[in-house]
């Protein structure tokens, strides 16, 4: 899995690229630490290029919507597509995230 983490707007954007797996779970978590260290508490998933997701990278997306809930925050789940889209839909994540 790519991904990309920037902050524009006093958002935390993170965008994810192809499949994203078991083992690049441990990446994401350790990538976003730094902006749950500085209090961001705004997140904008992007999924428009993620292609897979398996139930550790929703474990993943669950934990960073934790951490900004705590700390008032919220995070939007944006593009979601295909085979995405159909488990965000299946798992009811849908009702969890905002979601556009």
């Amino acid at each position: 899995m790519k991904k990309e983490i920037f902050v524009q707007s006093n958002q935390v954007i993170i965008k994810l690229y192809d499949e994203f797996y078991v083992e690049d779970a441990s990446s994401l978590r350790e990538s976003m630490l730094p902006y749950f260290e500085k209090n961001y508490t705004d997140y904008v998933v992007d999924l428009t290029n993620l292609k897979y997701i398996d139930s550790s990278g929703l474990g993943v997306l669950i934990a960073i919507h934790k951490k900004a809930k705590a700390n008032n925050g919220n995070v939007i789940i944006k593009g979601m597509n295909g085979a995405v889209k159909e488990l965000f839909e299946l798992t009811r994540l849908t009702k969890v995230f905002d979601t556009q």
